[in-house]
């Protein structure tokens, strides 16, 4: 790695050399070079604010805790909806704060990731809450092309540290959280309720055909081990810490 200024402008995307193990920042961003280059910037740069807000006041503790209950596999397990999380006081926060009286689910995404693989985007915000120290890899939905390809060059990356929450904005573009260090993640996702649930109905042609769970409309990389048939668009390389 190499210390990048602690603000500043974007790296560049660059495929030129070995990606170097990752090191949490203190007052640094961090510099990955390997296939790539890319800044791990911090959700408190202003550069964030194009994809999301940092929650503030709203008391997570017993959230956290109850996440320390939860498994972290060695690859990526995602539940949407976990009693265990919704019987916590902070699950009427979240609802009346943040979605405004809306039913919402309150899940989890844990384990083990270092690669882009896909993007994926709702019609509503989500909230992403760290359980553990975690890199969000994040694009922008107005960069998706009219036949829904998208340039992985344009992702930026971001440290979300444990204890913090952030809105991502329906805009966004994200997936499955990555490693920020060899012992996984465990990341709380907030979401209106039965978003990524099975969908209902056949869905074809134009954004309709990347619809592929409620409330969730997917763009994947060929490389990205996607199941058969999953929409395709992510042009370029699948991102990768590793």
């Amino acid at each position: 790695y190499k210390e990048g200024p602690a603000e500043g402008g974007r790296m560049p995307y660059n495929r030129t050399s070995g990606v170097k193990n990752v090191r949490q920042p203190k007052s640094v961003k961090i510099v990955y070079e390997g296939d790539f280059t890319m800044e791990i910037k911090k959700v408190t740069d202003a550069s964030f604010r194009k994809y999301g807000r940092v929650l503030t006041g709203i008391d997570f503790t017993e959230l956290l805790a109850k996440m320390q209950e939860t498994p972290c596999p060695a690859d990526v397990i995602y539940e949407p909806s976990v009693a265990e999380l919704e019987a916590l006081p902070v699950y009427k926060e979240l609802q009346t704060v943040s979605y405004g009286e809306l039913p919402i689910q309150v899940g989890y995404c844990n384990g083990n990731n270092y690669k882009l693989n896909a993007v994926e985007y709702h019609r509503s915000s989500e909230l992403d809450i760290a359980a553990s120290d975690a890199v969000l890899l994040l694009g922008w939905q107005p960069d998706v092309t009219d036949d829904f390809t998208y340039d992985t060059a344009k992702i930026e990356a971001f440290l979300l540290p444990k204890g913090t929450g952030v809105e991502l904005y329906a805009t966004t573009l994200h997936y499955a959280p990555c490693n920020a260090d060899k012992n996984g993640f465990r990341v709380v996702i907030v979401l209106p309720k039965d978003t990524n649930l099975p969908l209902g109905e056949k869905h074809e042609g134009g954004e309709d055909g990347h619809l592929t769970a409620k409330n969730k409309w997917l763009i994947g990389h060929p490389e990205g081990g996607l199941p058969e048939g999953s929409p395709l668009g992510l042009i370029g390389e699948n991102i990768s810490l590793k």
